[in-house]
């Protein structure tokens, strides 16, 4: 049986493992496992598994004594190697306890180092080193984590008391510190630690590491973790690794120090080493932010050396991992040690370019380029940027730590702009760092501003990763807590003020500042073309004006899946006229602004068939509940308030009387569920003849000039075959008047949006009367639900995926087993009536990646989304064929394997 298959066995030294064990030893006890394996330098130790933490919340949060028994002889195989003990007075073996899930949670989890001392053993490290000052340092490092992370004593206890000792001392840092000083330093940690926790730092070594392994695995289900797993989606059952590894140390003197280097540059995708490092520091100084660490190529000058082996040793990584790598190091005494890698958190643009350039250099499959990308980042592509204007002068420049252009009110916490943020105000993060319990705060902020830290600190890997602007390091920006208000280059701001940002230049200003549209660059073009020839489903648009027709076209769009024929009549300019249509007391009254209205509409399709020139155009017929069009009630009755009492006109108090009762009589108990949709073409037939006259004068016009028009005309809300059949009618009757016999060449389709359950269930009867199904999972979602979205997601529903009532927001991403079963049963019904039946989908779903990989399942024909969303559709597309040939290629294997294993006949 292999290592991998025994599950029974919870420990695993690094030397047992390989990277094709990650859901059991996590990304980083896999990739430990395989560099050890390479020969790289790497402290010796070994991974617990994410079984062994499932099993350790099964236990009530116990660890078994199988469990520690396994813990004890990795320690004593550990022991050999580095000719020490665990425990030892005078040659102490020393280890780190970090978390390592199967999905890279950067910062999220805990970590503890210089695990291992006690009482005596700091003494056996300072007689082992010659330095009293490192060994005590070391110890109240081990005693502040210990106590914030297993014990619950809150961290700034302890910042404070060092805080007060560097200014008690008259000390300008930390390195000015004595052995005397750290001493004493690490009696007061110790005091903290019984009064907050109510007992003693451990001395017992082994109870340091049965204590801390819990800790560790509980970190899993902190706040922070759980925030980063939902916004990610990822598993919450997945669990976490524990990796225990020798300690090797970065702050033993100027020619030690840790850092974290990218094989390319994270913001650009640039092929160079880029990183940061500090010396005489250790494991979380640099991405904690708390120091602002220092450029790696000063490391070149600095110990050349060590820089060619670290340069060696990533160019090795990348090309074994054929993927760009995060690597953390540590260097003691001018040895270096590798602690981790990873494959790095970058921007949407960087992620883009490396991996067309890894696919130029043949490092990977045109599938694998495809399938590296997170098609969320496309969006991040498409985000405004701040524009370059020489009189916009900066109040300051930070590091740039993460792209994009981004104002908003300054929040000086994270609490603070995410209330600020519900409130629907656009908020600036600013702060002096950021740590990993903010994390709701980035997420609510427009962008981020720290005081320090650097490219690689926690602000920044998570701004990255979100495609949030973020500064960071700006030692301009002082923070004043107790007033609110921020001093920058000079300039004192307040909390509220309105601050913008510059993440590609580090630059930042004053008030909102110009923003410059995104642009489409070669590499992106190059990767969606590679998509492109991946993909099978076709890609439209939700355009509704011409504006929209052509920005779709030039971002890829196959043809426009909805045109909202509503929103063309929301401008100032023709709102007025059709709410008087709607207000009419006739229907000679109501035609006579029909015919006003057609030309508008008319002029509206004939921009857009130019702008789809050869493609598909599905214009859906009047939809929205007709309260949407009417004038304000209230305001209405405040206007005749103030006509009555100033003694107005008494016309113009009889025409709003008038005015007000017709909104009355139109008003509906439910206007979602009332006369709305093909309900309004029935009800108004009128209605509906003017947009299609307008769409098919529209059409005949434009084929005149030489354009090939393809109108797909969407009946909305049907729930019955007979309503789609006599609106069908209508449409054929304006159709052969419009185009008589000249234009008979134009081509048409009528079909109908599935957005009524009912309409899905007799999905068979409907296509009769239908050449498309185009499904509307928007409303179709409320409906099948009961939920009304506004009042769900403003009252309920992020409770239901707080106690994971639902797996996630069903708006947002397609219930796949309840509306997915709907669509499955109306494609299969409608297909079995009419095999040529065209399906797609055009609800907001049609822009999220796991809805595009159902419809890709379900044998869609298209997807149709935001314009801006098309880059996103067409990469999630591809992706969806490549995980479809995956599963396949798995499955034919296990059916192999299955037929290999049963025993011959006979």
């Amino acid at each position: 049986m292999s290592a991998e298959q025994n599950t029974e066995k919870q420990v695993y030294l690094f030397e047992e493992g390989n990277t094709s064990m990650v859901k059991l030893l996590g990304g980083k006890g896999g990739n430990l496992a395989e560099m050890t394996a390479l020969g790289l330098p790497i402290p010796p130790g070994f991974t617990i598994t994410t079984a062994a933490c499932k099993s350790y919340y099964k236990q009530g949060g116990q660890l078994s004594g199988e469990l520690q028994a396994e813990i004890r002889a990795a320690i004593a195989a550990l022991e050999k190697v580095k000719e020490c003990r665990f425990g030892d007075a005078d040659q102490p073996l020393l280890v780190s306890v970090r978390s390592g899930s199967v999905t890279s949670m950067p910062g999220m989890m805990d970590t503890i180092l210089n695990l291992g001392l006690n009482d005596e053993t700091v003494q056996g490290l300072a007689r082992q080193t010659g330095s009293e000052s490192f060994a005590f340092d070391c110890y109240r490092r081990l005693i502040g984590m210990f106590g914030e992370i297993v014990l619950g004593v809150p961290s700034l206890l302890f910042s404070q008391q060092l805080e007060a000792l560097l200014a008690r001392e008259g000390r300008g840092s930390e390195e000015e510190l004595t052995a005397r000083e750290w001493k004493q330093l690490t009696g007061v940690y110790k005091m903290l630690v019984k009064e907050h926790s109510g007992m003693e730092f451990p001395q017992d070594v082994y109870r340091q590491l049965n204590m801390a392994v819990g800790a560790v695995f509980r970190s899993w289900n902190n706040a922070r973790a759980k925030v980063y797993r939902k916004l990610y989606s990822i598993p919450h059952d997945q669990g976490t690794a524990v990796n225990v590894q020798a300690m090797v140390f970065g702050n033993r003197g100027e020619d030690s120090g840790t850092g974290v280097l990218f094989t390319r540059n994270p913001s650009t995708g640039a092929k160079e080493l880029y990183g940061e490092y500090l010396t005489n520091a250790q494991g979380e100084d640099v991405v904690a932010g708390l120091r602002t660490p220092r450029r790696l190529s000063e490391l070149r000058d600095e110990m050349p050396e060590i820089y060619d082996q670290l340069a060696a040793a990533a160019a090795g990584l990348e090309a074994h991992y054929r993927e760009m790598q995060d690597i953390e190091f540590t260097i003691e005494n001018r040895t270096l040690y590798l602690l981790q890698t990873r494959s790095g958190k970058r921007t949407a643009q960087a992620a883009v370019k490396i991996a067309v350039e890894l696919y130029e250099e043949g490092a990977v499959t045109r599938e694998e380029a495809v399938s590296r990308i997170d098609a969320g980042h496309l969006d991040q592509l498409l985000h405004r940027s701040i524009a370059p204007f020489e009189e916009l002068k900066p109040l300051a420049v930070g590091l740039p730590a993460s792209p994009g252009g981004a104002a908003g009110m300054i929040a000086l916490d994270a609490a603070t702009a995410e209330a600020w943020k519900q409130n629907g105000s656009r908020v600036m993060l600013v702060s002096a760092e950021t740590s990993p319990e903010d994390i709701h705060g980035i997420l609510a902020a427009e962008g981020v501003l720290t005081a320090r830290g650097g490219m690689t600190s926690h602000a920044a890997v998570v701004a990255r990763g979100m495609g949030k602007p973020c500064v960071c390091g700006c030692d301009q920006l002082s923070i004043d807590a107790e007033q609110r208000r921020v001093h920058l280059g000079g300039y004192v701001l307040k909390e509220g003020d309105i601050l913008s940002i510059d993440g590609t230049s580090g630059r930042i200003y004053a008030g909102a500042v110009p923003l410059s549209d995104p642009e489409m660059t070669p590499e992106l073009l190059k990767l969606l073309d590679m998509a492109d020839e991946i993909r099978e489903l076709k890609i439209y648009a939700n355009a509704d004006t011409p504006q929209d027709a052509r920005l779709s076209r030039e971002l890829g769009a196959e043809g426009i899946g909805l045109c909202r024929t509503e929103h063309m009549f929301f401008s100032g300019t023709r709102l007025p006229t059709v709410q008087a249509m709607i207000l009419a007391d006739s229907r000679e009254e109501r035609l006579g602004l029909l015919e006003r209205i057609l030309p508008m509409q008319q002029s509206d399709f004939e921009d857009m068939f130019e702008a789809m020139n050869g493609l598909p155009m599905t214009i859906r017929l009047l939809d929205p509940p007709l309260h949407e069009f009417m004038p304000n009630l209230e305001q209405l009755a405040e206007q005749l308030r103030g006509l009555q009492l100033k003694g107005g006109a008494m016309d113009e108090q009889k025409r709003l009387k008038r005015m007000m009762n017709k909104i009355r009589s139109l008003q509906e108990k439910n206007p979602m569920l009332g006369l709305r949709g093909c309900r309004l073409g029935i009800q108004f037939p009128e209605i509906y003849d003017m947009q299609l006259e307008a769409v098919f004068r529209a059409a005949k016009a434009a084929a005149h000039r030489g354009i090939e028009v393809r109108p797909e005309i969407m009946i909305p809300l049907v729930g019955d075959p007979r309503e789609l059949k006599e609106l069908r009618a209508l449409v054929d009757k304006v159709a052969s008047e419009v185009l008589g016999e000249a234009f008979k060449s134009i081509a048409y389709r009528v079909g109908t949006m599935i957005e009524v359950p009912r309409a899905a269930v007799m999905a068979g009867k409907i296509a009769e009367h239908a050449d498309f199904f185009s499904f509307g999972t928007n409303d179709l979602t409320q409906m099948t639900f009961g939920y009304s979205r506004d009042d769900a997601e403003g009252k309920f529903l992020n409770s239901y995926l707080d106690r994971n009532i639902l797996s996630g927001n069903p708006f947002q991403r397609l219930d796949q087993e309840g509306v997915g079963k709907l669509i499955e049963w109306a494609v299969a019904s409608g297909k079995e009536k009419k095999s040529f039946l065209k399906t797609g989908l055009c609800g907001e779903h049609g822009g999220d990646q796991s809805s595009i990989f159902f419809c890709q399942q379900t044998g869609l024909d298209y997807v149709s989304c935001s314009p801006y969303r098309i880059p996103y559709a067409r990469m999630a597309a591809a992706q969806a064929v490549i995980v479809a040939a995956q599963v396949e290629s798995a499955d034919k294997k296990e059916q192999a394997a299955f037929r290999e294993s049963e025993p011959s006949a006979g």
